[in-house]
């Protein structure tokens, strides 16, 4: 679809009284604002999730990293634990990678 259409699809909305002035202004606004801002909006939450992850002080048992794994997926901590020994189980890729995020990844103050 393009622009064109939609913003005459949202004046036949808003005439019609199905929107709002607050609605069609908002609706209008990010319709403008264009394909551009979508995935950069999409990557936000990720990004701002890998900023704001810290190793655990509270929740730990060795160095804390899945504690702060649990704190910034929502997942529970033993759930974090049982994936890295799965890891490191098989083939060793859970130890090698605990420790890369023991070292690369900040403690929470």
């Amino acid at each position: 679809m393009n622009i064109a259409a939609d913003l005459s699809r949202l004046e036949a909305l808003h005439a019609s009284g199905a929107l709002s002035d607050e609605e069609f202004a908002r609706a209008k606004a990010r319709l403008l604002e264009g394909p551009a801002a979508g995935p950069e909006a999409a990557e936000r939450p990720a990004l701002e999730a890998v900023n704001r992850f810290r190793r655990s002080r509270s929740d730990r048992w060795i160095g804390g990293v899945c504690g702060g794994l649990a704190g910034i997926s929502g997942l529970e901590s033993w759930i974090w634990r049982l994936i890295a020994t799965a890891l490191a189980l098989f083939g060793g890729t859970g130890v090698l990678l605990y420790l890369l995020l023991w070292i690369f990844v900040p403690e929470e103050p």
